[in-house]
């Protein structure tokens, strides 16, 4: 029941925060420019045509108004049309959906893999401190953290061009005919047929997968040895092994639980980061994910299409901390839900 009331109690607090986070982004959406400039630029549009989108969009109104008028819409399933030349009159809802779909599946196996490699190579280097495995560890993780992430893109992307002109050269194939490794989304490739599935996901998802996963690893990797040496250096831990405590249990059963908490604090932060931060890695692969969709909706001043975007990653985030602060009381029994 304390986990139900809390449960409602922190989206309560986020519902007008997400409010106030609709609005600021409504206000900067709207000063973005002109929604209908292309059509004004279109001589095959009438004045008629103008005015009467004008008028569907509420652009004829001032601000305050059109932010309730879309805020009704909105809660209520509607989210509005696309006004983009090509897309005109398309809902907003199932194109924003299918872009997230798309950008969820690449975020959350990368981030989870992240996660898990980075907390196990952050323990092991703070128990094996001042290592090789520890210099390693580290050298490793500064060095992917220094490198922008369209570096480890475009780098990766290279060798594998390579290395699927090496195995065409050997008279080799998948079943399907396509690369070993794709380098572009899986909607450009014959995904039909035995095995269509698998190659989808480990050749498609491979290398987009490894660029997010790599700036993300070397920040967990470090938060997690830092937090794990913290820990190791508490007086629980030492009266722990004082009472003669084997090492295995020293660790993982009151040392490693604790050092998850901050972990888990980034990874709340930083999963929202990501998934709004694909941008670069889904232009590079060519995938049809949010990236692509926000720099197009920007592109064009399609401002249904951005308000959907931004309220869609807003929510992702407030559903990623809610989830963190569940976490705390797993992890930690004395941060209490009551």
């Amino acid at each position: 029941m304390n986990l139900v009331i809390y449960i409602l109690r922190r989206l309560a607090i986020s519902i007008p925060v997400l409010l106030v986070g609709t609005f600021l982004c409504f206000v900067m959406v709207a000063g973005t420019g002109d929604p209908l400039a292309e059509m004004k630029s279109n001589p095959a549009m009438s004045k008629e045509a103008i005015a009467q989108m004008a008028s569907q969009l509420g652009l004829d109104q001032s601000i305050v108004p059109r932010y309730f008028t879309w805020l009704g819409n909105f809660v209520t399933g509607d989210w509005g049309v696309s006004i983009a030349q090509g897309n005109a009159q398309a809902p907003v809802f199932p194109k924003v959906m299918a872009a997230f779909e798309v950008t969820l599946k690449l975020v959350v196996g990368a981030e989870i893999l992240a996660l898990i490699l980075g907390v196990l190579v952050g323990v092991v280097a703070a128990v094996k401190q001042y290592s090789i495995i520890d210099y390693i560890a580290t050298t490793l993780a500064f060095l992917l953290f220094s490198m922008p992430i369209f570096c480890v893109a475009i780098v990766l992307k290279r060798y594998a061009i390579e290395f699927n002109g090496w195995v065409r050269d050997l008279g080799l194939s998948d079943v399907l005919g396509n690369p070993w490794i794709r380098t572009t989304s899986p909607e450009s490739l014959n995904l039909d047929g035995p095995g269509g599935f698998l190659a989808s996901y480990i050749g498609a998802y491979l290398l987009p997968t490894l660029s997010i996963m790599a700036i993300s690893f070397a920040a967990y990797s470090r938060f997690q040895r830092a937090s794990m040496l913290e820990t190791l250096n508490a007086d629980y831990v030492r009266t722990a092994r004082a009472k003669g405590l084997g090492n295995g249990r020293v660790i993982f059963r009151h040392a490693f639980r604790n050092a998850l908490i901050p972990v888990t604090t980034l990874f709340s932060v930083n999963f929202g980061a990501v998934l709004s931060g694909a941008i670069i890695t889904e232009t590079v692969f060519n995938w049809n994910g949010m990236g692509k969709l926000l720099v197009e909706a920007v592109t064009k001043s399609d401002t249904q299409v951005m308000m959907g975007w931004l309220v869609l990653i807003a929510s992702s985030i407030i559903v990623a901390n809610l989830i963190a602060d569940l976490m705390y009381g797993i992890l930690d029994p004395r941060i209490r839900v009551g």
